[in-house]
């Protein structure tokens, strides 16, 4: 294994499908959702808060840490496949792109952003297809018998995407932006080789020719862990998704959503 990159997406905004491009490139293995930020997070606490750590030479504490949290990610991968290139797919990468920087200094990440109130409506689709299935994220008890406006009001402010919002904004406050590469899904719709020119240029790898007819689905993640919203399926033809968000969430809401997220719809040049 030569590099990991990162996807670090908004939800419904086609992470799972632009792993699956990634991953016809026979030298990239593409990741489902993953949970390696989970581990090395859980390391850097224990790091922090251990006392045997306190108790030793920081500075060399520091270079160790960053050694064992680098050199086991990619041991973690290399268990797995014996690919070039990894990317991996955790929607947490973009928001701690400190720490990551710390371990793997100056890291791509790809950060899939899509109209808001598309995302919504993808969730409301999900929702609808199955009102009585628990969620693992949410808390499901608490949208039984709602409205399409509280529903709207309650993922506003809730995972997977409000959280994922908010995150997104504080990239912007923080400068991360500078360091990502945001890719609208309706770019990679639309005008899919020139989109993916751009992710192998900023990857910094050579460019593969994908087939946009035929893409096989090659992640793999059982979707009754996440409930309801656990919908990882993708399209095997890429082309453009006409926007369903007037008629599953209705005028007023989409204006509401239009209203709420202006800096978002600013900063990505997206139009009412």
């Amino acid at each position: 294994m030569e590099k990991i990159f990162y996807q670090s997406s908004l939800p419904r905004s086609g992470s799972t499908l632009l792993q699956n491009i990634l991953a016809q490139n026979s030298d990239i293995y593409a990741t489902p959702t993953s949970g390696v930020l989970e581990l090395v997070f859980a390391a850097r606490g224990n790091y922090t808060d251990s006392p045997e750590f306190q108790a030793q030479d920081s500075a060399i504490m520091k270079t160790a840490f960053q050694a064992f949290c680098r050199f086991g990610m990619e041991a973690y991968y290399n268990a797995i496949t014996n690919k070039k290139y990894i990317v991996d797919k955790s929607r947490g990468w973009g928001i701690h792109y400190d720490f990551l920087n710390f371990i793997q200094p100056n890291p791509k990440i790809i950060v899939m952003v899509r109209d808001l109130r598309d995302v919504f409506a993808s969730m409301e689709n999900n929702y609808r297809k199955n009102p009585d299935k628990a969620n693992a994220i949410l808390n499901w008890a608490q949208m039984q018998g709602t409205t399409v406006p509280k529903r709207i009001d309650i993922w506003s402010q809730s995972q997977p995407v409000g959280l994922a919002i908010e995150r997104l904004q504080e990239m912007f406050r923080l400068d991360i932006d500078k360091h990502v590469l945001f890719v609208k899904f309706e770019d990679l719709c639309l005008y899919p080789d020139s989109t993916m020119v751009k992710i192998y240029e900023y990857l910094g790898i050579p460019y593969y020719q994908h087939d946009w007819d035929n893409i096989e689905q090659v992640t793999k993640e059982d979707d009754e862990v996440y409930g309801s919203f656990g919908d990882h399926t993708i399209r095997t033809k890429l082309e453009p998704v006409p926007s369903r968000a007037k008629q599953l969430l209705g005028k007023e809401v989409t204006g509401w959503i239009w209203d709420n997220y202006q800096w978002f719809f600013q900063q990505f040049r997206y139009t009412k």
